[in-house]
């Protein structure tokens, strides 16, 4: 289990004290740096951290004016991201010592608010299924989730307060969810993805970890050039409708009951809750989202199918084997499915703010049964649309169980609100155990 020692900063406590002169970018470098070590053992985050040289930006960012709101943050990047000064192998030996020539969009910009890079974080392979070295802080015979394995953890773990990762199907809400912390899908398109190793095209955005909502929210006006910043929820309770999806036969004990919980805290803080239904068009709607992802992902990774097979794991490969057998015109007839939802969309979310649903379909299974089940995510990702984890309750096995608040495209902020609305209800409500949604 988590240590129970006082746990790193919030991004924005770190971020006001560091402004103020309370707190030097240098000390919060030795803390989170002091964490890694701590626990890299058994978490194994990581695939590149040199303490030195962090230490060292630590100091010239002490020195010199800040220059802009991650002054001195530490901030942990997913290794499918290119960095011109750390190895960057996308999960896989295909690119074992790989340095780029020049940073990612979202690390540029990182470093350009000043925020303090602390290494590069484990990804699974290619941002896909086949699983990394990282464990869960919460309990390390389970899985993180994936692809941004290494991300959630050290932010969960308290190592940093910031990470970025991505996600093509469900590759920040699980993990975020798993490891019972902030994550948050902006609108697709939000943030660019430039030097971003792609695994799907029309499905790829870059997504943010923190401990909680402003503290992600904050991540995000940095690389989305939105102001996104939460600094105290709204005093109006969002309308929340809760949306079983489809896919709800897949939701397991833990997840069913944390739904019960969530509205029951919604309703007992003072908010509303309908049952949406999304009509029968969303049926076939995550079977498109595989279709995409698969023929996409065979022509992303041509060069690497092409020239380097014997390294890639066996689930990649035959993912890949089925994406280039896929047909133009099914691809096609997938992507106008897709493009019908999104018509479709606002309709369902007329007399609501937000959507409430299942992240994930429990608690985090042991790490020898893979990174788990995007299933409660890949039809959002597939829409474009926001998505957040908010974390706070738990299952059986007392870990982590989070709840996925979907919000409109290009709703990003509202959607943010609602977040931290339902953040603190969680907080501070306590639940009527009457009241069941299953």
């Amino acid at each position: 289990m988590i240590s129970d020692a006082e746990p790193v900063l919030s991004a924005t406590t770190a971020r006001d004290r560091i402004a103020s002169g309370a707190l030097s970018c240098e000390a919060l470098a030795r803390q989170c740096l002091a964490r890694i070590e701590a626990r890299e053992s058994e978490i194994r985050a990581w695939t590149h951290c040199d303490p030195n040289t962090v230490l060292d930006a630590a100091r010239q960012l002490d020195r010199m004016p800040a220059r802009g709101p991650l002054q001195g943050l530490a901030v942990g990047i997913k290794d499918i991201f290119d960095t011109h000064d750390m190895p960057t192998a996308y999960g896989s030996p295909i690119y074992a010592g790989h340095t780029p020539s020049s940073d990612a969009a979202a690390v540029a910009l990182i470093r350009q608010a000043g925020g303090l890079v602390v290494g590069k974080t484990v990804t699974t392979e290619f941002a896909f299924f086949n699983p990394g070295k990282t464990r869960n802080p919460h309990d390390c015979q389970r899985t993180p989730g994936g692809s941004s394995s290494g991300s959630a953890a050290a932010v969960a773990a308290g190592q940093v307060p910031l990470a970025i990762g991505t996600q093509t199907a469900g590759s920040v809400i699980r993990p975020a969810s798993f490891c019972g912390i902030v994550g948050y899908k902006p609108s697709y398109g939000w943030i660019s993805p430039a030097g971003l190793k792609p695994a799907a095209w029309s499905l790829d955005t870059v997504g943010v970890f923190a401990a909680d909502v402003p503290g992600a929210a904050l991540l995000g006006s940095v690389l989305s050039g939105r102001d996104l910043r939460i600094d105290t929820a709204s005093g109006t309770p969002p309308r929340f409708g809760f949306c079983r999806t489809p896919q709800w036969d897949a939701a397991r004990s833990a997840t069913r009951t944390a739904c019960d919980t969530a509205i029951n805290r919604v309703t007992a803080a003072g908010g509303d809750v309908e049952t949406v239904t999304l009509p029968a068009i969303f049926d076939d709607l995550l079977a498109a989202q595989e279709t995409i992802m698969a023929f996409e992902a065979a022509r992303c990774l041509a060069f690497e199918r092409d020239r380097h097979p014997r390294q890639l794991s066996e689930r990649l490969a035959v993912l890949l084997d089925h994406g280039a057998t896929i047909a133009a015109g099914h691809y096609e007839a997938a992507r106008r499915r897709a493009a019908q939802c999104r018509a479709a969309f606002a309709d369902c979310l007329a007399d609501v703010d937000v959507l409430l649903t299942p992240s994930a379909p429990g608690e985090a299974p042991l790490a020898t049964s893979g990174t788990g089940d995007p299933v409660f995510n890949r039809i959002w990702t597939l829409l474009g649309v926001p998505c957040v984890n908010v974390p706070g309750l738990t299952g059986p096995n007392r870990l982590p169980v989070g709840i996925q608040l979907i919000g409109s495209r290009d709703g990003d902020a509202a959607l943010l609100r609602a977040a931290q609305w339902l953040a603190q209800a969680f907080e501070s409500t306590p639940a009527d155990p009457d009241r069941k949604v299953r």
